[in-house]
């Protein structure tokens, strides 16, 4: 019961937004993809690498990743919930040691440790999941665009950003189709170079901007990078043809 009163929650939520938002600014993920990979152009070039956050994120990084001719990873950011509101974010993780906490919001350093960890747990497993069939890419000396779907608190993305510069970025750009004003302005403070569209006003949700804003699974991330390597190799190329004497 409790699951079925939270969905009913969501679509009212849901319908809420779209009287107050009835022309999304983009159709869906990738179409953001699209539009943010043109702000992205003078990123290209061989040492530029597209990191997604999880799991969202990746259908738009995919999408810039595609454009662009780069490559394409993932990175397992998970959110630190309140204990006692899981869903209101009190910072983020990422695998290994990264850790970004916003806010105690009156709680002891003990209940935030521990919800820390809670978030920590989820993160390696995420990414153990999303990276079993490939390692994550060699981000040591690259341009590292981190894209998410958007930015609400900007938790997870300052998180991502941390990751990727401790995992060797040379520079780091922060890239999202929206973001809410004082958030984009904690993201600038992390990023080397900041990409983003639209800056609303009134900022609600980030899926209040997107016609359809489905859930991601684990499979279609993983597809997505699948298909990103698949068009980044090169074909093999042909054995040579005896020469006649």
């Amino acid at each position: 019961m409790p699951g079925i009163e939270r969905r009913r929650a969501a679509n009212r939520a849901d319908v809420a937004l779209r009287v107050l938002i009835p022309d999304p600014l983009f159709a869906d993920r990738r179409e953001a993809g699209r539009r943010l990979a043109a702000a992205l152009e003078g990123e290209r070039g061989p040492a530029l690498v597209v990191v997604g956050l999880a799991r969202g994120g990746v259908e738009t990084a995919a999408e810039v990743a595609r454009t662009l001719a780069a490559p394409l990873d993932v990175v397992a950011v998970r959110k630190v919930g309140h204990p006692l509101q899981p869903e209101y974010g009190i910072g983020a993780v990422t695998p290994g040691d990264g850790v970004y906490v916003r806010a105690h919001d009156d709680l002891t350093d003990e209940q935030v440790a521990a919800a820390v960890e809670r978030a920590k747990v989820k993160a390696a497993l995420l990414d153990e999941r999303l990276h079993a069939d490939h390692p994550p890419l060699d981000l040591v000396g690259k341009t590292v665009v981190v894209v998410d779907d958007g930015l609400a608190t900007g938790a997870t993305m300052v998180a991502a950003l941390r990751w990727a510069r401790a995992a060797g970025a040379a520079r780091v750009v922060a890239a999202v189709p929206v973001a809410a004003a004082e958030s984009l302005a904690l993201v600038m403070r992390e990023a080397d170079e900041i990409r983003c569209l639209y800056v609303p006003e009134h900022f609600f949700a980030v899926g209040a901007w997107y016609g359809s804003f489905e859930q991601v699974d684990d499979e279609a991330v993983v597809r997505l990078l699948d298909e990103n390597r698949r068009a980044r190799e090169l074909p093999a190329p042909r054995p040579a043809t005896a020469q006649r004497p």
